[in-house]
């Protein structure tokens, strides 16, 4: 039996400019943070006594005698690409539901391989399972998924990630004090818009205006720098992060028709009036979570005003996908 433990993330700036489509000819960045909301995945040998062969459990169960019979994409391409030929059972769980602007699908793929490669006794470092991932998503499935999902997956970290025009991928950590790390975490509110959405719908349209899009972005992929100069100088009031969050914001919504709402401008325009300084739709948009910056000492009643929208406490996550029961013989 194995039990993997993979983190979700928020994205600040930058997303958009992690599409390959964009950054193998013009070079990407984004700054975002894992979180301690997780996809948890077992997965073990199933023994031969069924009907079937695979049983993959997560909002449907599926019992397949062949791969291929598979309708969860993420499991049916792994299995395929590890060429795995015994039966397998795996359960999904996690922390935070599908659609929601936090990189669970990609999450969910990373985990699926450092579970897979841990029960055939394989290790992998995080640069390169965080490459298959992607090679799987954007490449077997065919999903319109950028790279810093799995990136963040697969590392952890509150990071900068650089998309190279050559396909390299350049993973540095955001380096504060400890104190002022704190603060800034204490910072950052997320809600639910209570939308779900179909993200490579949606993603999609981004895609196909990239090119109708190259101010946007390119000033996006600007505000990563700004934003990475403020956070790491001490002298710089954190206020200044909430108000770039405005500003890609604004630069966000032009990037797709259906990225934003009446909804979720009604929320957001509620949060700012209730303290916060600033914020952004998590994912490709149309639903899911909201984040916004509110100082620690707005946040009490910043709660008050929002407590019939559901709050999530959210903290860093260090260690990125991670194994946390390895008994391969069960």
């Amino acid at each position: 039996m194995i039990i993997s433990r993979t983190p979700h993330r928020i994205s600040f700036f930058g997303g958009g400019t992690d599409y390959p489509q964009y950054y193998l000819k013009h070079g990407g960045k984004v700054l975002g943070a894992a979180i301690d909301k997780y996809c948890y995945l077992n997965v073990r040998r199933l023994p031969p006594f069924f009907s079937h062969k695979h049983r993959i459990v997560y909002s449907e169960q599926e019992n397949v005698k062949n791969i291929e019979d598979i309708r969860h994409p993420s499991v049916r391409e792994t299995l395929k690409y590890l060429g795995i030929n015994y039966g397998v059972s795996i359960h999904h769980d996690g922390d935070i539901p599908a659609r929601s602007g936090m990189g669970s699908s990609s999450a969910f793929t990373v985990g699926l391989l450092k579970s897979m490669l841990a029960l055939e006794g394989r290790h992998i470092a995080a640069a390169d399972l965080a490459a298959k991932a992607i090679h799987i998503e954007q490449d077997l499935i065919r999903e319109n998924v950028g790279s810093q999902d799995q990136t963040f997956a697969a590392h952890g970290g509150f990071n900068t990630i650089d998309f190279m025009r050559n396909g390299e991928i350049r993973v540095e950590p955001v380096i504060m004090p400890p104190a002022r790390l704190s603060q800034f975490e204490d910072s950052l509110a997320l809600v639910f818009t209570g939308l779900s959405r179909i993200a490579s719908e949606i993603a999609g349209e981004q895609i196909g205006r990239i090119a109708d899009n190259q101010s946007q972005l390119s000033r996006m992929r600007q505000l990563t720098d700004q934003a990475h100069a403020i956070l790491t100088d001490p002298k710089s009031n954190l206020r200044e992060f909430g108000a770039l969050l405005n500003e890609t914001w604004k630069l966000k919504k032009q990037l797709a028709d259906r990225i934003t709402n009446e909804a979720i401008e009604t929320l957001y325009n509620r949060a700012i009036s209730a303290g916060a300084i600033g914020g952004k739709l998590l994912g490709a948009g149309g639903g899911g979570f909201m984040l916004f910056f509110v100082e620690p000492e707005k946040r009490a009643s910043f709660s008050r005003a929002m407590q019939d929208c559901l709050e999530i406490p959210i903290k860093f996550d260090f260690d990125g996908s991670k194994i946390v029961v390895y008994q391969p013989n069960y």
